[in-house]
């Protein structure tokens, strides 16, 4: 009898347990503020992962602020660290919780250390990369290393957008010290309409010209610079170049930056200039290309890697980018050394000369979609994580915050 008693009040405590679980995380309503760098609206990877988790905090009732500040130089960034208004702003804000993404951080490292000591919500940070791991000048990276670390000191919990940026990070912090994290990469759905496999077989044994499809923003120019160079290599009949990027499209400063490089083989009839299409032409480019070259040597894990191998496109990324999480060399895409024409060459030429090989790498490409997160499946996640990040921070508020 004491048995049964003591199984039935376990029992009893589980089942309770459960339901303050899910009525915290499904009928929660947070107030959150997000500070980013710019708009939302750009091609960047950032963006896009900023702005999806915007959309599904809405979704769930949440009310999110979107804190945008204006995209300017270094010095100018760090202006706002002294800015009166701004800190007296987010102190005074009724925010839950207070997201920032990683790369505002030289306009939040010095204020965030004024700003945790008078505020009652947590900070925490959505990290896509870790910029000093990509600068190569050493005293810029030494500046930016010592910039960064400042910032995540600040950070109470940290959102990752791949496992690279998760291990870089954690590097940042003092011995001993670990924040709250996850792990959530971008998802694979954004973009309506989907392939078959019938259709990657009839479009890689299509004769013709290679089609390849290159999708950066203004950072990743030199990219541009070295693709367009590694084509050069090759006979102009035997590849077509579609370019998808935000800088194209705001002047022709991309044109004449690339003009010595066009110049040398009149190949301008080979390369058209998609600007920032919308989701339906979007599927179109993705549909009438074989080849993705997507660079990600600043170490952010880019969406567009998922979304080209969706329409079985093989995917080239870099050797010291978040895409060694899910290309895999040879298997479903190549990473090659970033910015160096040569290498790149010779494997668009291999893909030109071999379609069964394309065919192949289109196929793994494809596959490998299949089984990787959608982005309602990842901002949920994250979602649930946020929750748990307010839930806490309340539990250990002071009496004089509630």
């Amino acid at each position: 009898m004491y048995c049964s008693l003591e199984r039935d009040s376990y029992q009893l405590v589980n089942s309770l347990r459960k339901i303050a679980y899910f009525t915290l995380h499904y009928s929660l309503i947070m107030r959150i503020g997000l500070i980013v760098n710019g708009r939302l609206n750009t091609i960047s990877s950032g963006h896009l992962y900023d702005a999806q988790l915007v959309n599904c905090l809405y979704e769930r009732g949440d009310d999110v602020e979107v804190i945008s500040l204006a995209e300017a130089g270094f010095s100018h960034a760090l202006k706002y660290n002294f800015n009166r208004a701004f800190f007296n702003n987010l102190r005074r804000a009724d925010f839950d919780l207070l997201l920032q993404d990683a790369r505002a951080y030289p306009s939040l490292f010095w204020l965030n250390h004024k700003l945790r000591p008078e505020i009652p919500y947590p900070i925490v940070s959505i990290v896509n990369n870790v910029q000093h791991e990509a600068e190569w000048r050493p005293w810029l990276k030494f500046g930016y290393r010592h910039l960064e670390q400042r910032y995540f000191e600040t950070a109470d919990a940290l959102i990752c957008s791949s496992r690279m940026a998760r291990v870089a990070v954690e590097k940042l912090l003092p011995d001993g010290e670990k924040r709250p994290s996850m792990v959530a990469y971008p998802g694979s759905d954004r973009l309506p309409g989907c392939i078959s496999q019938h259709e990657i077989v009839a479009r890689a044994q299509k004769p013709g010209p290679l089609h390849v499809l290159f999708v950066g923003s203004y950072e990743q120019r030199q990219a541009l610079f070295s693709l367009v160079s590694a084509l050069n290599y090759l006979p102009s009949y035997q590849w077509r170049l579609d370019v998808v990027s935000d800088f194209v499209v705001e002047s022709g400063a991309v044109r004449r930056w690339l003009q010595p490089v066009l110049d040398m083989v009149d190949i301008r009839e080979n390369i058209t200039f998609c600007g920032m299409p919308t989701e339906e032409a979007m599927v179109e480019i993705y549909r009438r290309n074989q080849v993705a070259v997507v660079p990600d040597g600043d170490g952010i894990f880019s969406a567009a890697i998922v979304e080209a191998m969706g329409f079985g496109l093989a995917v080239i990324g870099t050797t010291r980018g978040a895409s060694i999480e899910i290309i895999k060399h040879g298997r479903n895409g190549y990473r090659l050394t970033p910015n160096n024409s040569i290498p790149l060459a010779r494997h668009l030429a291999l893909l030109i000369q071999n379609r069964r090989l394309l065919l192949r790498l289109g196929l793994e490409a494809h596959n490998r979609y299949q089984t990787h997160p959608t982005w309602a499946e990842s901002m949920c996640a994250v979602r649930d994580f946020l929750v748990e990040v307010v839930d806490r921070n309340h539990s250990f508020a002071p009496a004089d915050w509630e």
